[in-house]
């Protein structure tokens, strides 16, 4: 999917279609030049010419974006997801030396404040990379993210997993999310000025359970979605 606003197919013809995807011909060319891993301009010139066949023959679907990037914001989206990622390793390889321990693993829905697909999509890549959890669905219309996650009681319960990852989509919210974007999800407010509340779920909604063999070593599998918490 590239970065821009929505365009009806073929607007404009080939060229003004890679004029306006510049920064996706750029990346996919930079892209290829990695692949190779020798920086010349034969790849360069290959990588462009590749890039510009790809738009203009196989065009991605756009998506409407109005964010902006904060640099500030940025710089402790990345730094918290480096701390997360060093910490959760660790505490993963320690799973490994807990023989008596019987993992309880859940999968667990969160309702994200934002449903746009770009913010979804870096919230769903950045919970994945970090070991623990991994999200296995997610829903567009709904803005629900299903993560599985590796032992639910070590992570805090299920209302701790949901808090961390709307923690972590405020700070992708505030890392790239224009001012309207930020007050629609209650995160930007000017002084003097009430918060519009967060989106929240649906309270009436009802999860389904599903616990695995009792065995020794053997985890435990339970789901709970953002209605319900930890049975």
């Amino acid at each position: 999917m590239s970065l821009h606003a929505r365009r009806g197919p073929l607007a404009g013809g080939w060229f003004n279609r890679l004029v306006a995807q510049w920064r996706t011909a750029a990346w996919l060319t930079v892209v290829w030049v990695m692949l190779w891993g020798d920086l010349s301009w034969g790849n360069v010139l290959a990588g462009v010419l590749l890039a510009s066949l790809l738009i203009t023959f196989m065009p991605l679907p756009s998506i409407a974006t109005s964010g902006t990037v904060r640099p500030w914001p940025l710089l402790v989206l990345i730094s918290r997801f480096v701390a997360d990622l060093v910490v959760a390793s660790f505490q993963v390889s320690m799973q490994a030396f807990r023989f008596r321990h019987t993992p309880h693993g859940a999968v667990v829905g969160v309702r994200l404040r934002n449903p746009s697909d770009i913010y979804m999509t870096i919230t769903a890549e950045l919970s994945s990379l970090v070991p623990g959890s991994l999200v296995i669905e997610a829903h567009r219309l709904t803005g629900m993210l299903y993560l599985h996650v590796l032992d639910l009681d070590a992570a805090g319960g299920a209302d701790k997993v949901r808090q961390d990852t709307l923690d972590l989509e405020s700070r992708v919210l505030r890392a790239f999310a224009s001012n309207d974007e930020l007050k629609a999800a209650g995160l930007y407010h000017h002084p003097g000025e009430e918060p519009e509340p967060a989106g929240a779920a649906p309270s009436g909604g009802r999860g389904t359970g599903a616990r695995g063999p009792a065995g020794r070593g053997a985890p435990t599998e339970r789901r709970t979605d953002r209605g319900e918490g930890q049975r």
